[in-house]
């Protein structure tokens, strides 16, 4: 019950932003070029320095331990998505927007959904837990998930997303916490001023997308619910079912999960504006995953008590 209240007050939160930006496209006080430029300053800015901050906490043995496992069942949980991507969405039908829908269903809003849904269950260490998720998550983003929106998989793409400022801050923050190096109080107070802008920022970007759409087109669209399905319940499903036979600690364990059940990447958005991919299909499935997240979680998390 604390799970689905604390999922549900997050998603009501993320929803009053993206209304926030919705009006602001409305009255025409944020428009698609400007949008652009904002999704931008999400990607290459406020959300490295958001990564990079949530290194900075105190080295513990035993908190590296459970973060290495976390690291390995992200990994884990990122392969079996990509590959059950390729055997359920087909370029056949869906040719044009395909890179969208395995985008959409590969990676979780595992930051701006997943860090508070964690923090208000297993608190600090589930957010600590919960960071290993984003690294391996933002690592396949700006490699695997660059190359499936491009449509180039050559080396020199694969490189150039390696050393995107995400990455960047990901490997660079987690030598910091191995090394035990902690940033003096007022610069990190700064990073984290600019961090705090990382979920308004971003909804606020989805938000102006989605004023352009069709809502009733929205929940009328059954590809969208196909999406959803394998997103939400299959994938996070699955991966419990696997992990459980594996001795795991309990928090490392549901912190995974929760990352995997978390609704579509708000980054699906920003992307799909950066690569000039179709952003109003993008912002369909966000949309649709984000709503339906609030029942779906908390089906999970049950499934889940039963195993762990």
């Amino acid at each position: 019950m604390d799970l689905a209240i604390t999922a549900f007050n997050q998603i009501v939160i993320m929803f009053l932003l993206i209304v926030a930006g919705a009006l602001c496209y409305k009255i025409k006080l944020i428009d698609k070029e400007t949008n652009k430029k904002l999704s931008d300053l999400v990607l290459m800015l406020i959300n490295p320095l958001v990564i990079f901050a949530s290194y900075q906490r105190e080295f513990e043995a035993s908190l590296l331990k459970g973060l290495l496992i976390s690291l390995l069942l992200a990994t884990v949980t990122h392969i079996v998505a990509i590959i059950l991507s390729y055997f359920f969405l087909h370029k056949k039908k869906h040719q044009a927007d395909i890179a969208i829908e395995r985008f959409g269903m590969i990676y979780s809003n595992c930051g701006f959904i997943g860090i508070p849904l964690v923090n208000g269950i297993f608190h600090s260490e589930g957010v600590f837990y919960i960071t290993a998720y984003m690294t391996i998550f933002n690592l396949v983003l700006w490699t695997h998930g660059v190359i499936i929106m491009t449509g180039k998989k050559n080396l020199k793409t694969m490189g150039k997303a390696l050393l995107s400022p995400s990455v960047i801050a990901t490997l660079s923050g987690f030598l910091f916490f191995i090394a035990k190096i902690g940033l003096p109080e007022i610069p990190l107070q700064a990073i984290n001023y600019i961090g705090n802008m990382n979920t308004p920022m971003a909804m606020m970007v989805a938000g102006v997308t989605i004023a352009q759409l069709n809502l009733l087109k929205l929940f009328t669209k059954l590809r969208t619910y196909y999406i959803t399905v394998l997103k939400l319940l299959f994938v996070p499903i699955l991966m419990l079912f696997i992990y459980h036979f594996f001795e795991i600690p309990r928090v490392v364990l549901l912190t995974s999960i929760l990352g995997a059940s978390c609704p579509t990447a708000a980054t699906i958005t920003l992307f799909s504006l950066r690569y000039e991919k179709n952003s109003f299909y993008a912002s369909e499935i966000f949309a649709i995953t984000t709503i339906l997240s609030i029942i779906t979680i908390p089906v999970v998390m049950t499934i889940a008590g039963y195993f762990v």
